[in-house]
């Protein structure tokens, strides 16, 4: 039976009406950051390449690799994008990642293309920052609480119950904070430091910024987390100084990922290409997020902690993204602080 022009028509509508959406449509992303700057880049990424609709879910950097790896036969996530590197890299040693070389690599900073370096490339550094602390300038004037101004200042018997820190198995600021500690004290010295410290601590959150922002409400008179995180809390006008300590201290390289097996590959290579741009990372700060940018051209925020100005240790990514040693760790932590926590 031979079809007319209107039927032919009407047949091709209908047969591409029941095909499933096209990959090249989508994008899923994690994205491990603060909500508000997660929210900007998909909504930036968008408009600049409008046929590409982003599915966004925000996740801490350790659910995020707990759902990358349980996903691993059947992965959900095409691209992960922020968030402490550790995880990342942990990622990356366990196959979980895609190695991809961005034509992009060139514009980095050293730190970023060693962190790629690291990896195999499967995973790149997209900003950096600096851990310390944030505290409520009025709880401390009413309580009269001196500046701690070092690691064992946060355990005087005046911060009892006023300290808030997140949980290092979901927080990949918090797991920062841990293997900072055990690179500065050794690791029987720092497990005793976090166990007297847990005196003091109010609350373990999951989020890594959530501290400081419960800080800012008055909520909690001080958040250990990275010092950005602070530092925004001081742009949006909460009374919050930020602190980074005397003894020396960790820190970031929030990093990206594209994970193996992701559904929609080549618009996770477009994110990817696209959010290494000096144009891209220069918006961060709109976003009141002030970390170090990867992108040698990118505007650095003038309210941005340089470290320059800060004593940092010689942070070992790659020992302290190394699965077993991460898992080590947080055992540890697990029976000796959590177990025990207030």
């Amino acid at each position: 039976m031979k079809m007319n022009a209107l039927s032919l028509m009407l047949f091709a509508g209908a047969a591409l009406a029941a095909m499933p959406a096209q990959a090249a449509g989508d994008l899923n992303l994690i994205c491990s950051a603060d909500v508000v700057i997660c929210e900007q880049m998909k909504g930036d990424f968008e408009k600049a390449h409008s046929n590409i609709k982003v599915n966004m879910v925000r996740l801490s950097s350790g659910e995020t690799y707990a759902k990358v790896r349980a996903e691993v036969r059947n992965p959900k996530t095409d691209i992960w994008w922020g968030g402490t590197g550790d995880p990342q890299l942990q990622a990356a040693s366990e196959g979980l990642t895609l190695e991809y070389k961005s034509p992009m690599l060139d514009e980095l900073q050293d730190w970023a293309k060693k962190q790629a370096e690291s990896s195999g490339f499967r995973t790149v550094g997209v900003y950096a920052g600096a851990l310390g602390w944030g505290y409520n300038t009025d709880i401390f004037k009413s309580k009269g609480i001196k500046e701690p101004g070092c690691w064992a200042d946060l355990l005087t018997p005046e911060l009892k119950g006023e300290i808030q820190i997140a949980n290092p198995n979901s927080s990949g600021t918090a797991y920062t904070a841990l293997a900072s500690l055990v690179q500065i004290m050794g690791e029987d010295q720092a497990f005793d430091y976090l166990k007297k410290l847990n005196d003091n601590v109010s609350q373990y959150t999951k989020s890594g910024s959530a501290p400081v922002k419960a800080a800012a409400r008055g909520e909690t008179a001080l958040g250990i987390v990275f010092v950005h995180d602070a530092v925004a809390q001081i742009a949006e006008g909460f009374p919050v100084k930020s602190v980074t300590p005397c003894e020396g201290t960790g820190y970031e390289i929030g990093s990206m990922s594209i994970i193996k097996g992701a559904r929609n590959l080549d618009n996770a290579k477009i994110w990817y290409d696209w959010a290494l741009t000096s144009e891209a990372q220069s918006r961060m700060k709109d976003a009141k997020s002030f970390q170090l940018p990867s992108n040698i051209k990118a505007e650095i925020p003038k309210e941005a902690p340089r470290f320059e100005g800060i004593k940092l240790i010689d942070y070992d990514f790659k020992a302290y993204g190394d699965p077993e040693r991460r898992k080590a760790l947080l055992e540890r932590w697990d029976r000796e602080v959590g177990a025990v926590a207030n």
